[in-house]
């Protein structure tokens, strides 16, 4: 299948701009998405590209950050080798986690090991959320644990948990492909108590959890860290990441205003991974 690229120059400073970029192209059927120096690359069929659509999104930037795309037709090849060979190298977590695709050959044998199909949806493990994220889990106990994994994109989050032994994860996401690759990389890893679900926060009403993990945008943890806050068991962690450390002021006010305690945070790169108890 032909693919087109587009490559989105981004006039500021501001690099959380990227990810709201990524949130925009996917509700348009984008499928794949590489953070580059100034801007963002974007991978969609090419019998499904509108113009007229991502014109639409462009131009309906509320944040006023001046934007600038230009298109390229990929012909159709081996995305897998194409991905290995750019993007996606096995990646080495704390000398402990190790998280690769199925067609890696060449990786170093850790206590963890992660299987991903990284051209499905998003998250390789590779961007600093992520692997703050995977530091945090491997420092819990899990054991017999109740999990929500919100935003979880290719269900990395979620097989951690079920390899460090929590009970049952619910993964939900808003998108169809991370939806589906949820399933097709628990089956890979040969997990069974997965629970996935298309959706979002109002999805969330009887379940309780021990531990949810929230790796999304400002934004949306600010609108729906409340929901969180109310099916998290007394004594619960809510560690949340996807947003800049600037932010911290703001989703601590918010945590703390509905009776969430601040456990500290820990930064990688100027990205936050911020932990709250229950």
């Amino acid at each position: 299948m032909d693919y087109i690229k587009i490559y989105i120059k981004i006039n500021s400073v501001e690099d959380w701009f990227t990810d709201v970029l990524a949130t925009w192209l996917a509700e348009i059927g984008f499928e794949s998405f590489v953070t580059v120096e100034d801007g963002i690359e974007a991978y969609i069929p090419e019998n499904q590209f509108d113009k007229v659509l991502l014109t639409e999104k462009l131009n309906k930037n509320q944040f006023n950050i001046k934007v600038s795309w230009e298109k390229e037709l990929i012909k159709d090849r081996n995305w897998n080798e194409v991905w290995e060979k750019n993007y996606f190298k096995p990646l080495v977590i704390k000398d402990q986690c190790v998280i690769r695709a199925p067609f890696h050959t060449d990786f170093p044998n850790c206590k963890y090991e992660i299987i991903i199909e990284p051209n499905m949806a998003f998250g390789t493990g590779n961007h600093e959320t992520t692997s703050m994220m995977i530091e945090f889990l491997m420092e819990q106990n899990l054991k017999g644990k109740n999990v929500l994994d919100m935003g979880c994109g290719t269900g990395i989050l979620s097989i951690m948990a079920s390899k460090l032994g929590a009970e049952k994860i619910t993964a939900i996401d808003i998108d169809a492909r991370s939806f589906e690759a949820v399933k097709s990389n628990a089956e890979l890893n040969n997990i069974n108590n997965i629970e996935a679900f298309l959706g979002d926060a109002s999805l969330l009403i009887i379940q309780q959890f021990d531990l949810i993990l929230a790796n999304i945008q400002r934004n949306v943890l600010l609108t729906d860290m409340e929901k969180y806050c109310s099916v998290l068991n007394p004594g619960g962690k809510l560690i949340m990441s996807g947003f800049y450390i600037q932010d911290n002021p703001s989703i601590k006010e918010k945590a703390e205003s509905i009776g969430l305690t601040d456990a500290g945070y820990t930064e990688k790169n100027k990205w936050v991974a911020y932990t709250f108890l229950k």
